[in-house]
């Protein structure tokens, strides 16, 4: 029998309160009238309402539904999730990581960042959400009640210390959980989302599904951020034979056999020589794996709205 008292938050004042790995287990959460306080959930579950906050900082690990703020003031947040809603909040501060398009409603002063997070039980926590870490659209708001002339939303500046907004918990028992925000580590690869791109060159890469698609996207990002190239956005999608000829076009036929292993990961880079890098990195650390790589500079932005276009409209963004 589930206590409802186990998975709620209520009335709490200047307190450090959290779940550890494996206490929610995919359960409902709820979190209400708190006032100076540091929440954490170090675990998945199905969804979370948090409701008349104010001066917060929260950790979310994953939500498998959508996580609605409501009534919430002078908040800074970790999420990740489904889907995000706010209605009637102002000044949320939130490193996110959302599935589908993140929505704020009679919410202004909102900012928002990349989700950057680590410790041992996140990723799996990550499929037991059945949520990707690839698909963040962190950085593409829809405001339901814009108003013109006026901005209710931004996005946090890029250096932005996820340990400055939500601190590591100071209480014993929420210290065993390893944590660390070093966003090399993070769980969720850091993406520039929306902000300026520093070149008009970007590249596509494509990997298709086997045993170690995660780990390949995740080494070919490690050595092209370190070379000094952006990650801009990366998607897990599942693909057809006509999507691979809409995307790959000339070349479609050789990866059709591979999408019915699984979905394939997207990754698009951006800087000056971003292709020759990609293509180069690819070749030198990838020889076995079969991967879609931009042909050239002047195919790759074609590759890469092809893609993404398509991608969206599979998500029904």
């Amino acid at each position: 029998q589930v206590d409802p008292k186990d998975y709620t938050f209520s009335g709490l004042k200047d307190e450090t309160v959290g779940r550890l790995p494996g206490k929610v287990a995919g359960q409902q959460f709820v979190i209400q009238d708190c006032e100076n306080c540091n929440i954490y959930i170090f675990d998945h579950s199905a969804t979370i309402t948090i409701d008349d906050c104010v001066n917060c900082q929260i950790f979310l690990g994953p939500i498998k539904g959508s996580v609605f703020f409501r009534d919430c003031k002078d908040c800074k947040c970790i999420v990740a999730c489904q889907q995000f809603r706010t209605r009637d909040c102002r000044k949320l501060e939130v490193f996110l990581c959302c599935a589908t398009q993140p929505i704020i409603e009679s919410s202004t002063g909102m900012k928002f960042g990349c989700f950057q997070y680590y410790y041992p039980e996140l990723a799996l926590q990550f499929k037991d959400a059945g949520l990707s870490i690839f698909n963040n659209t962190w950085s593409n708001i829809h405001d339901f009640t814009p108003v013109s002339g006026e901005n209710n939303w931004g996005l946090l500046p890029e250096d932005a210390v996820v340990q400055d907004y939500v601190p590591l918990p100071s209480s014993e028992e929420l210290k065993a959980v390893r944590i660390s925000t070093d966003a090399m580590r993070s769980i969720i690869p850091v993406t520039r989302g929306r902000r300026q791109k520093s070149s008009d060159e970007s590249c596509l890469v494509v990997f298709f599904a086997g045993d170690y698609t995660t780990a390949n996207a995740r080494k070919l990002i490690d050595e092209m951020t370190g070379k000094g190239f952006q990650l801009v956005q990366t998607k897990e999608v599942s693909m057809k034979a006509e999507d691979a000829h809409r995307v790959f076009q000339q070349c479609a036929s050789e990866f059709i056999p591979l999408l019915e292993k699984g979905p394939v990961v997207a990754l698009e880079f951006n800087g000056e020589g971003a292709v020759e890098g990609c293509r180069n990195t690819i070749n030198d650390v990838f020889s076995g794996t079969k991967v879609f790589v931009s042909e050239s500079k002047a195919s790759a932005s074609q590759d890469v709205d092809n893609f993404y276009n398509f991608a969206d409209m599979q998500m029904g963004m």
